[in-house]
């Protein structure tokens, strides 16, 4: 705990069930579909076929990462850094923490899917090396009301095991 309280650069944590409250806090501050489903959020955290990594200023969340393990592969189900702190490298590191736990795991790649319209993740993936493998129609649901479903694009990176 020490070094989350004097941190004044992010630290990376493994994050825990214990972590529930400010994993749901950065959610629902960002507009995520959190709504009553802190059981899914609990669930997630202590799933030991998931890792949560999460990037603790002081005593703040700043961002987090879940990663699933599959039968081969991987797929980050989410990444979220806080608006006051993008820019500054945060998802980045926690993309790449997630590609070296599921190179950990053994697995061949790692997956994605993200809206068509979130350029700036988009690029961020491209930089790191992942790749289009689709694209899932209108799978989105609108974020406002009015506006039409929005499409995913189906990333993949393969993972060297050496």
């Amino acid at each position: 705990m020490s070094a989350r309280r004097h941190a004044t650069r992010p630290v990376l944590v493994r994050l825990t069930e214990a972590d529930l409250e400010p994993v749901a806090t950065l959610e629902d501050a960002h507009g995520w579909p959190t709504g009553g489903s802190r059981g899914r959020l609990a669930a997630t955290l202590a799933d030991p076929a998931t890792a949560v990594f999460g990037l603790m200023v002081g005593e703040t969340l700043a961002g987090h990462a879940v990663v699933a393990r599959l039968p081969f592969e991987a797929e980050l189900q989410a990444i979220l850094v806080d608006e006051s702190r993008r820019r500054q490298g945060l998802a980045r590191r926690l993309l790449e923490v997630v590609a070296d736990q599921a190179r950990e795991w053994g697995s061949e790649r790692l997956l994605l899917e993200v809206r068509a319209g979130n350029g700036a993740a988009i690029a961020l993936y491209r930089r790191a090396g992942f790749s289009d493998d689709g694209r899932r129609r209108d799978y989105y649901p609108p974020r406002e009301a009015g506006e039409a479903r929005e499409d995913a694009v189906l990333m993949s990176l393969p993972l060297d095991r050496a």
